[in-house]
């Protein structure tokens, strides 16, 4: 490993890419921690523990809400936009569908609207959070309550948004990973500091007198962990190979083709996306609820929509799901690819070219959406399992299960690309 390591470092280019990724993450922990102008962050400090949905919030944002710094909102209001977009493209716009099918050139004009579509998020985010952090703290998170303050809270926390989607596209191009993901990945990581005291407090400081079960729990608690780890990892590299034979075709004087080789098609083919976009979507109405407080449509809809009701479990249990089968389906393209293997003269072993080879194609992304969707939905509900079992709640109820995934998912991807790199430079790869 080490060695490896003293090769990437080695590799000019790499560790460009390496230290750019790194300066962009450390100006994001910066901002974290800087609070927009005319607000009493330290007052949001007296939230924490109360509202699982903030905290939640603040978890992915890395503390930063908590702070109510310039990246409060983190990179989510772009993931909605994201998901938005692509929703549309499914044909409902006829014009966003014709520029996916475009290649580049569409994806450039479809970024841009997600651009926009972020912009316009943010600010309804930005304004429905100030909104409601005012009514529950009360007068004083607002240190002057004027139009002109609330504008400069909104367009400061949209910039931080808007920033933080700069920065990810660049670390994709210029960086190491996807710089989305990485972003979210650090969120997440730097929050790992408030689990140890949350465990002393809630076990140890607790309950002095049970420090053999204290300590049974965990090494229990680090069993499960780890557990669960191999379990996301098994999952997320297992791949379904289906065989693929090449007919032998002679051109001039040239023989090509005749080869067997297989396409890997992986049991959860969208990754962690879903998982990202129920969340985004379950989050949502909560936010816009908070401007009604007090109605009883909006109290039933922030009583639904609270991470601890078993409501919300299920219904992202479902969307998880959903999301899966969407996912894959855009990640895989069963006409295109029988298409594609058709005009190269390929086809599937036993399986007829053309329709039959697609028919069979959709029936076995269908099942393998199914396998990955469930898995999903497991990781999402063994938070709230733990949380039941230890009594833990905030940052560690979702360290169990889904940021979890996110963690190990964004890891193994980064590694995989790193490795991708060095194999390239003929380099015996990332992990020895």
């Amino acid at each position: 490993m080490m060695y490896s390591l003293g090769k990437l470092w080695k590799a000019k280019d790499l560790r460009k890419r390496v230290l750019f990724t790194l300066l962009f993450l450390a100006i994001y922990r910066i901002g974290a921690v800087i609070p927009v102008p005319g607000v009493n962050a330290q007052l949001l400090q007296s939230m924490a523990g109360k509202s699982p949905l903030i905290g939640i919030l603040n978890t992915f944002s890395g503390g930063a809400l908590y702070n109510f710094s310039i990246f409060s909102m983190s990179i989510y209001p772009y993931v909605t936009a994201s998901i938005v977009v692509q929703l549309l493209q499914m044909g409902v716009i006829k014009q966003w569908e014709d520029w996916s099918k475009e290649g580049e050139t569409g994806r450039v004009k479809l970024n841009q609207w997600t651009r926009y579509l972020t912009v316009a998020l943010g600010l309804i985010q930005s304004v429905a959070l100030t909104f409601s952090f005012s009514r529950q703290i009360g007068s004083g998170f607002i240190t002057d309550p004027s139009l002109w303050t609330y504008a400069v809270i909104a367009i400061t926390m949209t910039a931080g948004t808007t920033l933080l989607m700069w920065m990810g596209e660049q670390i994709t191009d210029k960086g190491v990973g996807n710089g989305i993901s990485v972003i979210i990945f650090l969120s997440i990581l730097s929050r790992v500091e408030v689990i140890i005291p949350q465990i002393y407090s809630n076990w140890f400081y607790a309950h002095p007198d049970q420090l053999f079960l204290n300590i049974i729990k965990v090494v229990l608690l680090l069993v499960g962990l780890l557990l669960i780890t191999t379990f996301i990892v098994f999952v997320q590299q297992a791949v379904r190979r289906i065989p693929v034979q090449y007919t032998r075709q002679q051109i001039g004087m040239k023989v090509y083709g005749g080869q067997t080789t297989h396409i890997p098609l992986k049991v959860n083919a969208a990754g962690v996306i879903p998982i990202i976009f129920a969340t985004s979507v379950l989050f949502f109405p909560t936010i816009i609820a908070q401007f009604f407080r007090g109605n009883k449509v909006a109290d039933w809809i922030i009583n639904v929509f609270t991470p601890t009701s078993h409501w919300f479990v299920g219904i992202e249990a479902v969307l998880i799901i959903a999301f899966t089968f969407f996912y894959a389906f855009i990640q895989i393209n069963p006409q295109q690819l029988a298409e594609n293997m058709q005009k190269s003269s390929g086809y599937i072993v036993g399986i007829r070219p053309g329709k039959d080879t697609e028919n069979y194609l959709v029936r076995l992304i269908n099942r393998l959406s199914l396998i990955g969707g469930l898995f999903l939905a497991v990781i999402s509900v063994v938070p709230t399992i733990v949380a039941s079992v230890t009594g833990l709640s905030g940052i560690v109820y979702y360290f169990a299960g889904t940021s979890l995934l996110i963690v190990v998912s964004v890891l193994l991807d980064t590694v995989k690309q790193l490795k991708g790199q060095m194999l390239q430079r003929s380099y015996k790869g990332f992990i020895r």
